[in-house]
C-alpha cells in the first residue's frame, strides 16, 4: 500500500510503520458465542442481573433478558439486598433494568443456556406456566443452567432439581430439599457445579459462579 504524503514527510528514509491490521491468530480467536436466556422480573436483585448480563456479553455471548408480560425496551425494577445488622437482609431500590427481548416471543429451543438471577422476582415468576415450561426445557435437555440466590425457587417449582447437588440463599434450602435436590451449604462467595447446573448462594459468589457457568458452556478464555 502506497504511503500518504504526510507519512513520507515524517519518515523520509522509507521506514514507515506498518499500520495494516494484524493477522488474527486462530488460537486466540474467540469461538462463536452462545445464545443465552435470562429470566428476570420486578425486584430482581440488582447485582445478580446486572453483573452476569454484562459479563457474559463481554466474553462474546448473546444474552436475552426477558420478563413475562413485558416486551423489549420495557424495564424491570431491581432491588439491592444487603445485611445491615438485622436478622435478615434489607432491601433498597436499585437500577431500572432494560429488557432486550420479548418474553412472549421466546422459543427455548433456540437458546444454549439459561440464567436465573435471584431477588424477589422468582417468588412470582415461578407462578407463570410458560416460565416453568421454559425452565423444564433446559432441565430435560441438560443445557447449561446458572441460578443464584432465590433463583432456585423457580428451578424447584419446575421440578428440575431432583438428584442435583446445588446451593442457594439458605432460606431456599428447604425448597431445594422438597424438590428432591441435595442442598449444599457453602460460603456466600462460593459456587457449586453439578453437571449442567451451576449455583451460588448470593452475589458475592459471582466470580466463581460465572466462571463455573463459562466452563459448562465450553467458553475458553486465553491470556
Amino acid at each position: 500500500m502506497k504511503a500518504s504524503p504526510i507519512a513520507q514527510a515524517l519518515f523520509p528514509g522509507g521506514m514507515i510503520p506498518d499500520d495494516s491490521p494484524p493477522t488474527p491468530n486462530p488460537e486466540k480467536t474467540m469461538a462463536q458465542g452462545k445464545k443465552l436466556l435470562m429470566l428476570v422480573g420486578d425486584y430482581v436483585e440488582d447485582y445478580e442481573v446486572m453483573v452476569p448480563f454484562q459479563a457474559l456479553q463481554a466474553v462474546g455471548h448473546t444474552v436475552h433478558a426477558v420478563c413475562p408480560e413485558k416486551k423489549k425496551g420495557d424495564f424491570v425494577r431491581t432491588a439491592v439486598h444487603d445485611f445491615d445488622g438485622a436478622q435478615t437482609y434489607s432491601e433498597k431500590p436499585g437500577h431500572n433494568f432494560i429488557l432486550n427481548a420479548t418474553f412472549s416471543e421466546v422459543d427455548a429451543t433456540q437458546y444454549d443456556g439459561l440464567v436465573v438471577p435471584g431477588g424477589r422476582a422468582p417468588e412470582y415468576l415461578r407462578l407463570n406456566p410458560k416460565v416453568i415450561q421454559v425452565v423444564r426445557h433446559f432441565g430435560e435437555t441438560r443445557k447449561p443452567i446458572a441460578a443464584i440466590c432465590h433463583g432456585l425457587q423457580i428451578l424447584a417449582a419446575a421440578g428440575v432439581l431432583e438428584g442435583k447437588r446445588c446451593t442457594a440463599y439458605p432460606a431456599c434450602g428447604p425448597e431445594v430439599t422438597l424438590a428432591r435436590g441435595t442442598f449444599v451449604e457453602v460460603a456466600a462467595d462460593d459456587a457449586v457445579v453439578d453437571g449442567n447446573l451451576v449455583t451460588s448462594p448470593a452475589w458475592p459468589g459471582h466470580p466463581r459462579w460465572i466462571a463455573g457457568f463459562l466452563q459448562v458452556l465450553g467458553t475458553r478464555i486465553q491470556h
